[in-house]
């Protein structure tokens, strides 16, 4: 992966925190604070302790001649972002997304959305820009906000933590319920960026050496912080084409990175072509010291969603749409992107 320009740094002088000789470590995901492994144990022990539904992105309730569909999903540490820059006017679109875009990876329809604001001290001008946010969320992924629940938890929240549910519906026929085979084709579509994942490891890469208000030394924003909090992508446009061209199952590319890919099936999944990885990956990489492995096991990368299909229905989705043929399922095991094993 290429480095920032080179006037990166000198753009930034004035404005660089104190940094120590220990910031050209390679800084790593646990490093920064959030183990994988560990939250995948945890995660099992609580599904161990409940038991598991039906549904992989979303959970599937049997109604009759369809099904009701939940997807639950936060924000993350891009709060802290937010907060930092006193902007929180685009992260009720990340909270929308981060559902609705589950929903669609299960080929559901989301159709209502219910937010939950937990926050230590209320704040108007913070409360009017999450619903800024929330409102212009669901005008894109075409769905009603329905309500929700602000709590005010000043000895249980230090700050603001802001999550949702969405619900979908879906004839029974609709769901993807196969999986990958292999000689299937992989079939992209681009992010918008960071998106809502990984940003405990963006946030601790970029702060080693600068704020997030440090002039932004690629593309159209203004500050560091402002292409950190660059909204998710929302994907509901897809439905309509996967399901016209028989797709089987689909990833939406969140924690993990393109190892969600292996949630298409057990086979091994080959990027040959993937999307150009946006700069805001490359700045974060240079100012972490971060290895191509652990980006590619955290971040999405410039690729935001991915279908698996045959090859014939794979080129006519890619046509339809902004997606392209990126790889292929093979026997085997893992995930390889230009060579690259993670």
């Amino acid at each position: 992966m290429s480095n920032p320009p080179d006037d990166t740094a000198e753009r930034n002088t004035d404005i660089k925190t104190n940094a120590s000789e220990e910031d050209s470590d390679e800084l790593t995901y646990a490093a920064a604070g959030v183990d994988i492994e560990a939250s995948e144990a945890a995660t099992a022990a609580l599904i161990d302790a409940v038991g598991e539904s039906a549904g992989d992105y979303a959970g599937l309730i049997d109604i009759g001649d369809r099904y009701l569909a939940l997807a639950t999903d936060g924000v993350g540490t891009k709060l802290l972002v937010a907060a930092a820059m006193n902007d929180y006017s685009t992260i009720g679109i990340d909270c929308i997304a981060m559902n609705v875009n589950d929903l669609v990876a299960a080929g559901v329809r989301p159709v209502a959305f219910v937010d939950y604001l937990a926050i230590d001290d209320p704040d108007e001008n913070l409360t009017e820009q999450i619903g800024v946010g929330l409102d212009t969320g669901a005008d894109i992924a075409d769905i009603t906000l329905i309500g929700g629940e602000t709590a005010v938890l000043p000895e249980v929240v230090d700050g603001f933590d802001l999550a949702g549910t969405c619900a979908g519906l879906t004839p029974k026929d609709g769901v993807f319920t196969e999986t990958a085979n292999p000689g299937d084709a992989l079939v992209g579509f681009a992010s918008s960026g960071i998106h809502s994942n990984g940003l405990t490891l963006a946030r601790t890469a970029i702060t080693r050496e600068y704020e997030y208000t440090a002039p932004c030394p690629f593309d159209e924003y203004e500050t560091l912080g402002a292409a950190l909090l660059e909204p998710t992508r929302i994907y509901t446009d897809l439905l309509d084409p996967m399901h016209a061209h028989d797709v089987r199952t689909a990833a939406h590319i969140t924690g993990g990175g393109l190892r969600n890919l292996e949630r298409l099936g057990s086979h091994r999944y080959v990027i040959d072509d993937p999307f150009e990885t946006p700069p805001i990956f490359e700045f974060v990489q240079s100012a972490g010291n971060v290895s191509d492995s652990e980006m590619y096991q955290t971040f999405n990368m410039g690729t935001g969603f991915v279908c698996a299909m045959s090859p014939k229905n794979a080129e006519m989705l890619a046509e339809a749409t902004e997606g392209k043929i990126i790889g292929q399922v093979d026997t085997g095991e893992g995930v390889s992107i230009r060579g690259l094993e993670l």
